[in-house]
């Protein structure tokens, strides 16, 4: 009789524990743990895993699915909707590319440095790709990132300037940490649009990083801006 009477003491014990975890853990707004819990104590009273074992069990998980969604939030807010990564990008087929440069820009020092990267190409080349996986890289690590293309930037500039809120609109484009503009000569750019767009540059000029895509050589600038002037400041 004394046995099992501690036998249901202890087992009465452990579960008011284990209510009064999950009382906590949804206190703490910790969803992936709770999700866990019942499973990471039968492996508890199994053997399987040690007390800290499990401890550190829950936390990972919550952290894991918590840093999920702040990336998947943060990539939203920066536009990257389409996720491209380095460990996807073929580097046999542009042998020409050093691929230790590119893993060490992935180390986001240009970022710190207010750095502007330029890469430079035909279509097809691959350039969209590293632009992009560098910006993931950069959201992961908990950098501000925004993603347009030339003619977005150019388009969203000329109707705040129209509205009267080209300036607020240069701020909000100054925010993030990196800023990534895509497919410079793809598109001809509008009457004013490089003047528009060189004001954006030299507001950003040491106080962030950017990323520019182009099939257009630096010499071609002048053509694609329509102001050679702008183009070569």
């Amino acid at each position: 009789m004394t046995t099992t009477v501690t036998n249901t003491v202890t087992t009465t014990g452990a579960a008011s524990t284990v209510d009064s975890l999950r009382r906590h853990l949804v206190g703490l707004k910790m969803p992936r743990a709770l999700e866990i819990l019942d499973h990471t104590v039968r492996q508890l009273e199994r053997g399987e895993l040690a007390p800290l074992e499990a401890l550190d069990a829950l936390l990972a998980e919550e952290y894991t699915g918590r840093e999920g969604r702040r990336v998947k939030a943060a990539l939203q807010m920066a536009r990257l909707t389409t996720v491209k990564t380095l460990a996807d990008f073929d580097f046999s087929f542009q042998p020409s590319l050093d691929r230790h440069r590119i893993l060490t820009l992935a180390q986001l020092e240009f970022i710190d440095r207010h750095e502007v990267l330029h890469l430079l190409g035909p279509p097809g080349t691959g350039k969209s790709h590293l632009a992009l996986a560098l910006g993931v890289e950069a959201v992961k690590a908990g950098r501000s990132v925004y993603f347009a293309t030339l003619a977005e930037i150019i388009g969203s500039l000329a109707k705040a300037e129209r509205e009267g809120t080209l300036r607020e609109r240069i701020r909000f484009l100054c925010r993030p940490a990196l800023l990534i503009v895509d497919e410079i000569g793809y598109l001809p750019v509008i009457a004013g649009g490089g003047n528009l767009f060189f004001q954006l540059v030299n507001a950003r000029y040491e106080r962030g990083a950017m990323i520019l895509t182009s099939n257009r050589g630096f010499a071609e600038w002048g053509d694609v801006f329509g102001d050679p002037v702008v183009a070569t400041a």
